[in-house]
């Protein structure tokens, strides 16, 4: 993908592609999912033994799907629907096939365990068209009241490609970008390692915004400005600069946000058809079994209480009053639910747990869609030769908006705005049509000779993470100094390392990985948790097949010291 300021230096000499591997952990959890021996099993005696799982987003659903094929019987609860932020929702009175992603919508190559599931349920995905990449016709890049048309970068002023300079320049200097690059891609652990301990010990407490700062190349404010409001990948990032630099070199690293794809359809399925899969290999349970099956068709509402009980057990009340006690528990919700939402005992994780917990940032974020009669947007204007309207990345209160269709002659949906942190928060007090209206307005100023409003043909339909009452956020975004909570919320999966009466229940989900925001990250953690889960029932991998647990303390994460 070309992107407005792209991400880094580019290797044409790689042999290998770049995949989430590290830097945090460098574990393949591509080549666990892919190897014959399968992720391990458990002793028979264990069979059909429950085990909740708490949350039916993408994390819970597969280590519930991974739990089954172990001949467990895994209990899913889930206060709302499955899927969690793999939200796809339908315009009232329009054609079922039209459809937005209120979620995750964009995914990118990288995340090879997550394409493990997706090309296991027979999903397909297509080009995601993001800013000047080549599935996006056009863009248009509106600041500061100067609009600018573009196919490719050469099309935009030269100030533009000196902000893509000073980026490159930024990251090799200061990150070490290219060394990185190259071992993620041949895998070279001790490298991978050897770079990021020293990066994490020097960058852990200096934000986004202080690393370009710091920068020779960004001495300017106004090349740091078009790079916060234009930003590179997918959109503009200045909401992004109070941020730890680490999180945004782990996305850098990983190209999680290069060369992006949807998922025809909508994201959802994929949890929707795990939790309907009848999987060919399973133990214990007979053939035709699947997780809907299990369950008799739906999940168990919503957690209001979670206890210890004797026997170091985890009693899960649900909001029927339903109490059951399991000798194993996997949360995958948002963390702040365990501080709010859900009653809970202090004494189910050890108090520097808790600590990590309270401390997680996490970052607002607002989308609105509405369906239109045609991708009008294709339309040549006939004074210029120019597409009518363009994907655009604006300064105004839209930010950004996004042109999605199936083809010309069938009805398509425009993300009018996707905004995170304030730009999000400031349309919170309005409802879904106010928020057009200004969304509109916002686009006649950059497009006054389209009318958009004449070609829209159903109700707007929007989202704001933070006002969601099982989710308060979008997803989570380290602070500075926050690298400790993390690795101690990452590692949880380790329970050997905690005290005897705080084991027994996990934490997973996109929240717990180190790439938070990115649905590879809930597939990792998850499949961290069902580690644990396996080896307190006395399960193991196979000798051929390790997992993330078995090598640990070969490519744990750096520890820094507390004191």
């Amino acid at each position: 993908m070309t992107s407005t300021v792209p991400n880094a230096v580019q290797h044409t000499d790689a042999a290998e592609p770049i995949t989430m591997f590290g830097p945090d952990f460098p574990y393949a959890y591509d080549d666990f999912l892919a190897h014959p021996a399968g992720i391990g099993q458990i002793p028979a005696t264990e069979h059909g033994t429950e085990v909740a799982v708490i949350g039916g987003g993408l994390s819970g659903i597969v280590a519930a799907y991974e739990l089954m094929k172990m001949g467990l019987r895994p209990v899913v609860y889930e206060a709302d629907e499955i899927g969690g932020r793999l939200r796809t929702v339908g315009f009232d009175g329009c054609d079922p096939q039209l459809t937005a992603e209120m979620g995750a919508m964009r995914f990118p190559p990288s995340s090879t365990a997550l394409q493990h599931y997706i090309d296991l349920v027979g999903l397909e995905t297509k080009p995601f068209p993001n800013p000047l990449s080549p599935a996006t016709p056009s863009t248009v890049v509106d600041l500061k009241g100067e609009s600018h048309y573009a196919r490719t970068i050469d099309d935009l002023p030269q100030v533009y490609r000196d902000v893509m300079d000073a980026w490159n320049r930024c990251l090799e200097e200061g990150a070490g970008f290219s060394d990185m690059n190259r071992a993620m891609r041949e895998r070279d652990v001790p490298r991978i390692r050897e770079i990021w301990a020293k990066l994490v010990q020097k960058l852990d407490n200096q934000t986004f915004y202080g690393f370009l700062c710091d920068s020779d190349a960004f001495k300017s404010f106004r090349h740091r400005e078009i790079f916060g409001q234009v930003g590179f990948g997918t959109g503009g990032w200045d909401t992004d600069f109070p941020n730890s630099i680490l999180e945004i070199l782990r996305v850098v690293y990983t190209e999680a946000d290069d060369h992006h794809r949807g998922i025809v359809g909508g994201s959802q399925q994929l949890p929707l058809r795990l939790w309907e899969r009848e999987p060919q290999k399973i133990v214990h349970w007979p053939l035709g079994t699947s997780l809907s099956s299990l369950h008799n068709g739906e999940p168990r509402p919503a957690v209001t209480r979670l206890t210890r009980t004797a026997g170091n057990r985890i009693t899960v009340t649900d909001a029927t009053g339903d109490i059951r006690t399991y000798p194993a528990a996997i949360f995958t919700g948002q963390s702040w639910l365990l501080l709010s939402k859900i009653d809970c005992d202090d004494a189910l994780f050890p108090i520097d747990h808790w600590t990590a917990m309270e401390r997680t940032h996490y970052m607002e974020s607002s989308k609105l869609f509405v369906p239109v009669d045609r991708p009008f947007w294709l339309d040549k204007d006939e004074a210029t030769g120019r597409d009518t309207m363009s994907m655009t990345l604006t300064d105004r209160m839209t930010r950004g908006t996004y042109l999605l269709d199936d083809g010309p002659d069938k009805p398509a949906v425009i993300c009018l705005s996707y905004t995170w942190c304030d730009d999000s928060l400031k349309w919170l007090p309005l409802s879904p049509n106010e928020r057009m209206d200004v969304m509109l307005k916002s686009l006649g100023e950059i497009y006054p000779d389209v009318d958009v409003r004449k070609h829209i043909i159903g109700n707007p339909v929007t989202v704001s993470w933070e006002n969601e009452p099982w989710f308060m956020g979008a997803f989570k975004a380290n602070l500075p100094g926050h690298y400790r909570y993390q690795r101690r919320l990452f590692t949880h999966f380790m329970q050997d390392r905690l005290p005897a009466d705080r084991r027994g229940l996990f934490l997973a989900g996109d929240d717990i990985s180190w790439t938070a925001g990115w649905a590879e990250g809930a597939v990792q953690t998850a499949l961290n948790a069902v580690w644990g889960v396996m080896t307190r029932f006395g399960g193991a991998t196979d000798a051929t097949n390790p997992g993330p647990g078995d090598v640990f303390d070969d490519i744990a994460p750096v520890e820094l010291p507390e004191d």
